[in-house]
């Protein structure tokens, strides 16, 4: 099974915020962020994915999200590509 690791995007009050997570259903995912069924956080915006990466399998999808949530350099070099 596939696993997808994306950065969203969207604009609060005219300004830039992003969201980090992992799913293995892509579309599905964003669907529901943008339905208001995904995270709290995401809840009341529209969402557009700026960033996704492929994994083979769970752990290393959830090694690397961790890994852009905790090093803002990384996630900022791979969001202004």
């Amino acid at each position: 099974m596939n696993y997808f690791v994306y950065i969203l995007e969207t604009y609060r009050k005219y300004k830039r915020v992003t969201y980090t997570g992992y799913t293995n259903n892509l579309k599905k995912r964003i669907e529901l962020h943008n339905k208001g069924k995904g995270a709290k956080f995401t809840r009341g915006n529209f969402w557009k994915v700026i960033y996704k990466k492929k994994f083979n399998n769970k752990i290393d999808a959830l090694k690397f999200e961790n890994l852009l949530k905790k090093n803002r350099s990384l996630k900022l070099k791979l969001i202004n590509k």
